[in-house]
């Protein structure tokens, strides 16, 4: 989607105790709540309170590892992960507005089973409901299921053909994998329930699809046991870094997170998503491209340098990531986010450093600032994450005129 409003859509990624992997070593942290709920809890009320547009819950099918494809052993950092869909589903009835869209690994998992999951999420929620696919090329991932073996891929799999080529392939997975969600969301039309008592008929058989479905990875016959969920389709997100990525978020998904390094490669993005999108016959007004920045934030810029610095020596390391990080006030960032916007982005997905630290200065400083700057709401607008990323309740693809 191009920029077409003045104002910036937020988000934000939680993932623990926050992305620094020294955040849970803080003062302020909360270790020993990681799996309760009320700790989650308390995170998307206070992304609720900043009227952010949604929150992204990091998941996995292994433990966490600096490395990109192999387990680390290492003991000094977070690991171990309550599943994001159940979470959302836990602190869906403690919100009101915010969007939930938690992280699926499509690679190992059923289409079937998360759409219904996933549509539950939506009626609980009450119409505010997303996923966050993701692809899995780890050995040992795949070695909890038993039903493929995977290479061992190199760190540098950026360079490596033999490692594109498998990554392509897991991508185009991943996109039916979306098809097939977004055709058992449809295989209910929005009328096929009756409930009418006196004549004794709860559903019109006639308005429930079989959506058959017959592809390399999938043949699912449906349709599903869940009835069209409130939005009609909740939002489908994924992270891309280029290539296939970007040709799945051109594709299949509603919004896209990138990892752009300044304005200009922002504005680059958005060019080459927009073609690929146009090429697929999609209506510019059905994808938000989101940049995605870690953020360290504190009342000055010294501040911010000296608390990354002290995670960093905790870790032995400099802190690095596939997004940029920003370290600095949240007027600094402000200053950021009008830039990269102007250059087409939709908004911006936030990884907080650190947990609660970054995520309260994201709500109290960077949220006020932006709104005076009038880059962003007072209120809600809306009930629905559909209707909070101005996407329209889309017509149902099985459903006679």
């Amino acid at each position: 989607m191009t920029n077409s409003s003045s104002h910036i859509r937020l988000a934000v990624a939680l993932d623990g105790a926050g992305w620094h992997p020294a955040a849970w070593r803080e003062a302020d942290a909360r270790p020993d709540e990681l799996f309760d709920a009320g700790y989650w809890a308390d995170l998307f009320a206070e992304s609720e309170r900043g009227l952010l547009d949604f929150v992204t819950i990091e998941d996995s099918l292994t433990l966490q590892s600096d490395h990109p494809f192999e387990p680390d052993e290492r003991i000094d950092r977070v690991r171990g992960r309550l599943d994001a869909l159940l979470i959302a589903a836990r602190v869906a009835p403690l919100t009101q507005r915010v969007g939930l869209i938690p992280t699926v690994t499509v690679t190992h998992t059923e289409p079937f089973h998360v759409s219904k999951s996933v549509a539950t999420l939506d009626y609980v929620s009450t119409g505010r409901a997303g996923v966050r696919v993701a692809i899995s090329a780890r050995p040992d991932a795949a070695a909890h299921f038993g039903r493929r073996t995977l290479p061992h891929l190199s760190a540098d799999w950026n360079n490596d053909p033999a490692a594109q080529q498998l990554l392509g392939e897991y991508f185009a997975e991943a996109a039916d994998y979306v098809e097939v969600l977004r055709r058992l969301w449809d295989s209910w039309e929005d009328d096929a329930e009756i409930r009418d008592v006196a004549t004794g008929r709860f559903i019109d058989r006639r308005k429930l699809h079989y959506i058959d479905f017959e592809g390399r990875w999938f043949s699912v016959k449906g349709p599903s046991i869940t009835p069209r969920p409130p939005q009609g389709q909740p939002i489908v997100a994924a992270l891309g870094h280029g290539g296939v990525s970007y040709q799945l978020i051109a594709e299949s998904a509603d919004v896209g997170f990138v990892t752009p390094h300044d304005a200009t490669q922002a504005a680059d993005i958005v060019v080459e998503i927009g073609a690929l999108r146009r090429a697929v016959g999609r209506s510019p007004d059905t994808l938000h491209v989101f940049g995605d920045l870690v953020v360290f934030l504190d009342r000055t810029p010294q501040a911010a340098q000296t608390r990354k610095r002290r995670l960093d020596d905790l870790i032995g390391s400099e802190y690095r990531s596939d997004a940029e990080v920003f370290v600095g006030t949240p007027a600094q960032l402000a200053d950021l986010l009008q830039e990269w916007h102007a250059s087409g982005l939709s908004g911006f997905r936030l990884r907080p450093g650190a947990l609660p630290h970054d995520l309260v200065k994201i709500t109290e400083s960077l949220v006020p600032d932006l709104r005076r700057r009038g880059l962003f709401r007072d209120v809600y607008e809306t009930d629905t994450l559909r209707g909070l990323l101005g996407l329209e309740h889309p017509a149902n693809r099985y459903a006679i005129a």
